[in-house]
């Protein structure tokens, strides 16, 4: 054999090169899945959250005409007696919500009730807008007012949180921990792919570098 001739790799540097390249092809195909499963599901979340960024951050240069709407009436006497039974109880009695749901369409959900000397008062905070409700004790004279401020501050305030109850702050969790394992698994992919596309760690850095030193530069 001459010394030009390659030497044949040993046969347990075979088998462990066989053995990386299985497990770089697992991990490969499972960070492939994961990758497009958290992407499924956080697309619609994601294109929501990009554009009411885009609303929130020009949120002064965006008209919106509040519309507010007054409702007022007497409770019917059994209705307010029950209310006057449940004196200080945290919610208004289920007599009186569903008089309410059935005359005016108002669902009070877990609302607590503010109990005065002379009359029930609610705070009712919503995404997009606020209303509030009065009742008077002594005779039963309800108010209601409702101020919406139109679907692009409905929006606005599902990006924040604002008002809109546990469950949806639940989803945003959830919706935080699939963006997670999205970014993670394309770091990792993009780990894997790195030396054939030889832009990949400049990208990356840019993406960190940038907001850096915009933060520097232009924020005080």
């Amino acid at each position: 054999m001459s010394a030009s001739e390659p030497l044949s790799a040993p046969r347990w540097a075979r088998r462990d090169a066989k053995r990386g390249a299985l497990s770089r092809g697992r991990w490969m195909a499972l960070m492939r899945q994961w990758h497009w499963i958290s992407s499924a599901l956080c697309l619609i979340g994601m294109l929501l959250f990009s554009l009411t960024g885009i609303t929130l951050n020009h949120a002064s240069q965006i008209p919106a005409k509040p519309v507010v709407t007054n409702l007022t009436a007497e409770l019917p006497q059994r209705e307010l007696d029950s209310l006057r039974e449940a004196a200080d109880q945290a919610a208004l009695p289920l007599r009186v919500r569903d008089w309410l749901r059935r005359e005016w369409s108002v669902s009070l959900g877990p609302y607590e009730a503010e109990w005065l000397d002379d009359e029930v008062y609610l705070s009712l905070p919503r995404p997009g807008g606020d209303a509030w409700l009065s009742i008077a004790l002594d005779d039963g004279f309800i108010e209601y007012e409702r101020t919406d401020r139109g679907w692009v501050s409905y929006f606005n305030d599902l990006h924040k949180g604002r008002h809109a109850g546990p469950v949806w702050s639940w989803f945003i969790d959830i919706f935080a921990i699939a963006c997670l394992i999205f970014c993670i698994t394309g770091l990792v992919l993009l780990h894997m792919h790195a030396a054939q596309r030889r832009s990949t760690w400049p990208l990356v850095g840019l993406g960190l570098v940038m907001p850096a030193v915009l933060a520097l530069l232009f924020i005080h």
